[in-house]
């Protein structure tokens, strides 16, 4: 039996980014076959010559689902940005080189552990920001020629380390969620995010910035101290919370950071609703319904990312649009999920309706079910009576809070308790969810 190499595993792992040359010379159909090629090639044939690169027991288990998803999200990134072939290419070479290095680095340097994720190194993250983001700038750079028109040359150096950044610390979240997903997924969001950008907003945003910030930080401190003093919050979550905060509000305004503030209060409310059953049944929120940095990210990050793409880009409104969308999701998912643990009478996973008792993952009830709705209804009444969304967007932003609460639910009942992923990964999705859904219905209905 051929004994398993990590090192030459991870070798093939980042060499195969090579192939992101030949995205400056084909269509994006040429390089989708090749892709799916090189899938069927991984399927069939490398379990059979490639034995070295298997783990001990992977192939007794089946295929392994890295060696399967690395060429599935190359084929997903070049169907996903046909037009941007430098935004394949960049987050292509992020996963190769960046997930690649940050392994062989962090196994050969070893050093101090990563604070919320003692399996992980320092050494093996600073290893993935360089050489993902080197590896993102040069397939950027190299796939240029290949847009038209060419993008600024600023994003294509910006925009792959920005992204090697983002996908290195999601690489570092300690779920099971392969890599092959959650990298190239994050670097695309990030690649993507930076390509809407207007140069001339951006070059404008400096003045507007210096403007709204030192209320921003006034404000933002103010509420992380009374948010500390009441044991609403973390210290960790405060401070998370503060600069979350001053990002929502230089980028939509101070009517943007009062419906931050309304959401967080409807969260932190129902939180203590019927706590004391809920304690009895061992499903109060940890830390006494305290949020921590974690909660603050997952909840409201998405929407701080729109918030300041709001400034950046022409589609200001869209932008608005899942700023919106993403705190109603994230606020009327926890309104659905206390009251129903508060106060729901019959639970049950949305997979199957089976019943559950109160508190399991992914369990739904009417109860929780019909506060979650009224609770998206009145947030995304509050987003328009502040003049932040149009009275059109009620229904797009309701449905895709909707959306966003209900992916959660069979994503968490189904993925959370072998630990692929965790409560704060199954929110940021439930406000990612919901974002785009808002923003594809805005465009649907015109």
């Amino acid at each position: 039996m051929t004994a398993h190499s990590e090192r030459a595993r991870q070798l093939v792992h980042v060499s195969m980014g090579a192939f992101a040359l030949l995205l400056r010379y084909l269509t994006w159909w040429q390089a989708a076959l090749l892709a799916a090629a090189a899938l069927t090639f991984n399927l069939l044939v490398l379990p059979r010559i490639g034995r070295r690169l298997y783990r001990p027991g992977e192939l007794a288990r089946g295929v392994p689902a890295g060696i399967v998803l690395y060429p599935a999200a190359v084929l997903v990134l070049i169907v996903a940005f046909p037009a941007r072939p430098d935004i394949a290419a960049a987050a292509w070479g992020i996963l190769a080189a960046g997930d690649g290095l940050a392994t062989l680095v962090g196994r050969a340097v070893r050093g101090p552990r990563l604070p919320w994720n003692p399996e992980k190194t320092v050494a093996g993250l600073a290893a993935f920001v360089l050489f993902g983001g080197i590896a993102g700038v040069l397939l950027a750079l190299w796939s240029r020629p290949a847009v038209h028109p060419a993008p600024a040359i600023g994003f294509s150096v910006i925009a792959p380390f920005a992204a090697a950044i983002a996908a290195g610390f999601v690489e570092s979240i300690p779920v099971r969620l392969d890599d092959n997903i959650a990298v190239p997924a994050a670097a695309a969001a990030v690649l993507w995010s930076g390509s809407i950008i207007s140069p001339d907003l951006a070059a404008n945003a400096p003045a507007l910035v210096a403007e709204r910030l030192p209320l921003a930080i006034g404000l933002n401190a103010a509420a992380a101290a009374m948010g500390v003093a009441a044991r609403s919050v973390s210290g960790s979550g405060a401070i998370c919370g503060a600069i979350i905060g001053i990002l929502i509000q230089v980028g939509s305004g101070v009517r943007g950071w009062v419906l931050l503030l309304i959401t967080f209060l409807a969260a932190t409310i129902s939180s203590r609703l019927g706590l004391r059953r809920k304690t009895l049944l061992g499903i109060a929120e940890e830390r006494g319904g305290r949020r921590g940095p974690g909660n603050a990210i997952a909840n409201t990050g998405i929407a701080a990312v729109a918030a300041v793409l709001s400034i950046l880009t022409p589609s200001r409104d869209l932008a608005l649009v899942a700023f919106v969308a993403a705190l109603t999701a994230g606020a009327s998912d926890t309104l659905a999920s206390e009251i129903g643990k508060a106060w729901g009478r019959r639970t049950y996973l949305l997979t199957g309706l089976r019943p559950v008792r109160p508190g399991t993952t992914g369990a739904v009830s009417m109860e929780g079910t019909l506060a979650g709705l009224a609770g998206a209804f009145g947030l995304a009444s509050a987003g328009i009576a502040l003049g932040l969304i149009p009275a059109a967007a009620l229904v797009p932003v309701v449905l895709g809070a909707t959306a966003g609460t209900y992916a959660e639910s069979a994503l968490g009942a189904t993925l959370e308790g072998p630990g692929i992923l965790n409560n704060d990964v199954l929110n940021f999705l439930n406000t990612t969810i919901a974002a785009v859904t808002a923003i594809v219905l805005m465009r649907v209905t015109g």
